[in-house]
């Protein structure tokens, strides 16, 4: 069963960097954002990233947890985040389980060539696991400002 806004998200665990187990139960009483990304160290997928990172402050003083999500392993993911100096985990989804959950694993063109992959996608989730925006297909500038608004009118709300 795919997220639907307004609909609570059924509780998931998966593996991300630090070593950690994200629990969405766990995160209880916090904002969540998950952003679904295609590859690590591309360069839309770092921008985006980086663009997270100037903010994550900002995210932070409003009790918003940040995890980018992609199919990449957690070796690849330790790497990104290590160079890229990312100040929140990165989880990953190789059985693209999480992926489906939030329907981003989808048939993508490129050149010609069609493949299953994630299509960049963001959620915000609220602190009781609530789904309460949803952006799909994003395109990379300005996106992050859009997520810290609605991230910041929701915790006010």
């Amino acid at each position: 069963m795919t997220v639907a806004i307004d609909q609570a998200v059924a509780d998931f665990q998966a593996e991300a960097t630090s070593g950690q187990q994200v629990k969405l139960s766990d995160l209880k009483g916090q904002q969540v954002v998950l952003y679904f990304y295609p590859k690590d160290a591309t360069p839309g997928c770092t921008t985006e990233g980086l663009d997270f990172r100037a903010r994550f402050a900002q995210f932070q003083a409003i009790n918003t947890q940040i995890f980018g999500v992609s199919m990449d392993s957690l070796k690849k993911h330790e790497s990104f985040k290590c160079k890229q100096e990312f100040p929140f985990e990165l989880i990953s989804d190789p059985d693209h389980l999480l992926c489906e959950q939030f329907g981003v694993y989808q048939l993508k063109k490129n050149y010609g060539k069609e493949y299953m992959g994630i299509v960049r996608s963001t959620f915000l989730i609220d602190k009781d696991g609530v789904l309460r925006k949803e952006w799909r297909n994003v395109k990379v500038a300005g996106h992050v400002d859009a997520v810290l608004a609605a991230a910041q009118a929701l915790h006010q709300g």
